[in-house]
């Protein structure tokens, strides 16, 4: 069965390009930093991005003091503006599915993934991969989105009062770990709920240590600039996770 590879339509791409540009989009705000809050020092660091897009996370990667980075995505469109924009005699870039990376013949010290995993069907496999990829004491740090969103798939996401402010979020079904479908500029996108328990466990029966997860929330700060963020004290969009390869496992 052939992978999602919904960046390559034209209609998606361009939109998602726009949101990414605006000032108040939530992963400058929130995941970005997140993520790059739990990474280690990458001085003389071999590091694998899963799902580069851009390449500008494999850019900060190399200006942070990473030896090499490997960036791979599925999307050609993607990667013509990483090679354009963001390119460098450290980085190498692989046209190649995160489902896929059994096939790199090199270890990595650090594997880091932004926003890519809720669009993998096969979380498990994935994650025994990286931790195949990764050298003794590696660390894997990801986001995805939170699974209160990705349980969501019909109607209305939010209870509104009659000015239309949100109350609370509706939350169903998030027992039932599925396929879904949304329509995010274009139709049919799939993600792939999973419940937290079932991204633990994935985890740890991986041979990974847990070491700190983040569900990232404005400031006050924030919150007087962007106050329309005040709704991710209802439901935060981000899990942020950073785990590491147990030592004793080759």
């Amino acid at each position: 069965m052939p992978k999602q590879n919904i960046f390559d339509n034209e209609t998606f791409f361009e939109g998602y390009r726009k949101i990414r540009e605006k000032e108040s989009n939530a992963n400058d705000l929130f995941e970005i930093p997140t993520l790059f809050s739990l990474l280690p020092d990458l001085t003389g660091k071999r590091v694998l991005d899963l799902g580069c897009g851009y390449g500008e996370h494999c850019i900060s990667f190399v200006q942070k003091g990473a030896e090499k980075v490997v960036g791979i995505d599925i999307s050609e469109k993607m990667l013509e503006v990483a090679k354009s924009e963001n390119r460098n005699p450290r980085i190498e870039y692989l046209l190649m599915p995160i489902e896929d990376i059994a096939q790199i013949a090199e270890k990595f010290d650090v594997v880091i993934s932004s926003l890519a995993l809720h669009y993998v069907e096969d979380f498990e496999g994935v994650v025994r991969n990286v931790n195949n990829l990764l050298t003794p004491g590696g660390e894997f740090i990801f986001s995805q989105e939170h699974p209160f969103n990705t349980c969501h798939s019909t109607g209305e996401r939010w209870t509104r009062d009659e000015k239309g402010e949100k109350i609370h979020i509706n939350l169903k079904n998030y027992g039932i770990e599925r396929e879904n479908e949304s329509t995010w500029f274009v139709d049919g996108i799939k993600k792939y709920h999973r419940m937290f328990s079932t991204i633990v466990n994935t985890l740890v029966e991986a041979g990974f240590a847990i070491e700190k997860m983040v569900e990232p929330l404005p400031d006050e700060e924030l919150l007087k600039k962007f106050p329309e963020h005040k709704d991710l004290f209802h439901k935060p969009d981000f899990l942020v996770i950073k785990a590491r390869k147990h030592l004793g496992t080759p």
